[in-house]
């Protein structure tokens, strides 16, 4: 994907983030202080933990529908592994998250009420290093941790309340329409509320900086990585003028706060941490993704090589094998990945990227044989499992494929790729009820019940009577039936 214009205006997501979370306001409190929180929820409370998982389910089928996602399992794979190492160091009451990986270069990441964490690929860009990467998803994970939205709505509610309505319609129509009538929806006439929620704004950043940086901390990760990204953000929007880049836009910034960070992180003792390889890697990875063309990241790579001090730098030795596959030069990709191998044996990166060299030379056989050593040491794996569907597909054999696709929907069932992958690989074997029952999973996640209810009438009608496969179909569309009726009447 080529750099965007830095120009162009603001992407839908943008507004989705900027409502999601400008409206995600309330006092400065301390995670110390969590005890005192406001009760929401339950009997009395404005939002309850079913809204805010509401509320979640409506995004994430807006952006599936409307918001350019990265499919990449790698990357995927390596953005699950940190959050759910921070994750247990955070004082979340649902830990059960919903990842996004969004297809864009700009700084950006968010979280929404109902467990939804989402990254732009371009934060990899800018991120120098894994601590500070880490920082930005401890800091939205402290904004999930202190219910900041359910809180400014609970505080909002006698003064100058929105609409859960209201504001659930702004986002979903900012992101089906990518326009600003979302925003419109919602200020057109409570422009005063929303507006008094931006004023606390400030107040709200800090505190998801402390409990942010509590977070990594516990996580053992180093909490300068906090205001070593803020810097960066400091530097860039400079650098823009009155381009604002996108996360400042729902994050404000200020030196203040930058150097209340840097202070704050001093606090904690001086343990610096080393760097997992794998982000380098899927840095590397993203890079050659977002050059301009796959000789330009050549050439990048080929420059940071010629440095003595690059010489043995298997980050970016891997980021030029990799662009050299994008150009099509196979022979000196697989030369490079096999090295890169030979130095790591194991390393579920360099094998995934050689079996794609493989499959993209159509040597079927090679990448399976090599893809199947790999599955057997690592069971499970999603990148594995994925490549390995992907070369079955390739080469024709759909019920192979869609074997290791039902596997990896039961253990990801909220990736819809994977169900349109599925519905694919049914199709190439012949299985018409499976193309329906995976076509109805996706059109589930899309937030279309009713396609999704036609899908599995379909599929019941094609089933005997009394088989154990029509009875779980039946079950399933009663289920949908019961949400579509519940929506209706709601």
């Amino acid at each position: 994907m080529k750099y965007q214009n830095e120009g162009q205006h603001r992407s839908p997501w943008a507004l989705i983030v900027f409502l999601a979370l400008s409206m995600a306001v309330t006092s400065p409190t301390t995670r110390a202080q969590s005890s005192d929180l406001p009760s929401i929820g339950g009997s009395g409370g404005l939002i309850s933990g079913q809204m805010e998982a509401d509320i979640g389910q409506q995004v994430m089928a807006s952006i599936r529908r409307s918001a350019p996602q990265l499919q990449d399992p790698l990357v995927y794979d390596y953005l699950s592994a940190i959050i759910y190492r921070l994750v247990p160091s955070a004082p979340l009451d649902n830990r059960d998250l919903k990842l996004v990986l969004i297809d864009s270069p700009a700084i950006n990441a968010f979280a929404v009420p109902g467990g939804v964490v989402g990254v732009n690929g371009g934060l990899f860009l800018n991120a120098a290093t894994e601590q500070q990467f880490a920082s930005v998803l401890a800091h939205e994970l402290a904004h999930l941790s202190q219910r900041h939205f359910a809180r400014r709505m609970q505080q909002q509610e006698t003064s100058a309340p929105l609409t859960l309505a209201g504001m659930i319609a702004g986002i979903v129509l900012s992101a089906v329409t990518q326009s600003d009538i979302g925003i419109a929806a919602i200020a057109g006439t409570q422009a005063m509320a929303v507006q008094n929620m931006l004023a606390y704004s400030r107040s709200h950043e800090q505190e998801a900086d402390r409990v942010g940086m509590d977070i990594l901390a516990s996580a053992g990760m180093d909490p300068r990585g906090m205001p070593e990204m803020f810097e960066i953000m400091m530097r860039q929007n400079r650098l823009q003028g009155n381009r604002l880049p996108e996360y400042l836009s729902t994050h404000p910034l200020t030196q203040n706060r930058v150097a209340d960070t840097r202070n704050r992180a001093e606090q904690y003792p001086d343990t610096r941490v080393q760097d997992g390889q794998e982000y380098h890697l899927v840095r590397s990875r993203l890079q050659v993704h977002y050059s301009e063309s796959p000789e330009t990241a050549i050439e990048t790579f080929e420059a940071y090589l010629a440095r003595e001090d690059a010489q043995r730098n298997d980050a970016i030795r891997y980021g030029l094998a990799v662009a050299y596959q994008e150009s099509r030069r196979y022979e000196k990709a697989e030369q490079l990945m096999r090295e890169l191998l030979k130095a790591n044996p194991g390393r579920i990166t360099f094998q995934v990227s050689l079996a794609e060299v493989l499959l993209s030379q159509k040597r079927y056989a090679d990448a399976r044989a090599l893809m199947q050593e790999a599955l057997a040491r690592n069971p499970g794996n999603y990148p594995i499992t994925s490549t390995l569907a992907a070369i079955e597909i390739a080469d024709g054999n759909g019920a192979a494929a869609a074997d290791y696709l039902r596997e990896l929907t039961r253990r990801l069932p909220s990736q819809e790729q994977l169900w349109l992958r599925l519905a694919e690989a049914e199709g190439m074997a012949r299985n018409i009820v499976g193309v329906h029952r995976a076509r109805a999973e996706y059109d589930v996640l899309m937030g279309d019940l009713k396609s999704a209810q036609r899908q599995l009438r379909q599929a019941q009608e094609k089933l005997p009577a009394g088989s154990a496969e029509r009875q779980v179909v039946s079950e399933r569309l009663g289920e949908l039936t019961n949400r579509l009726q519940a929506r209706e009447a709601g």
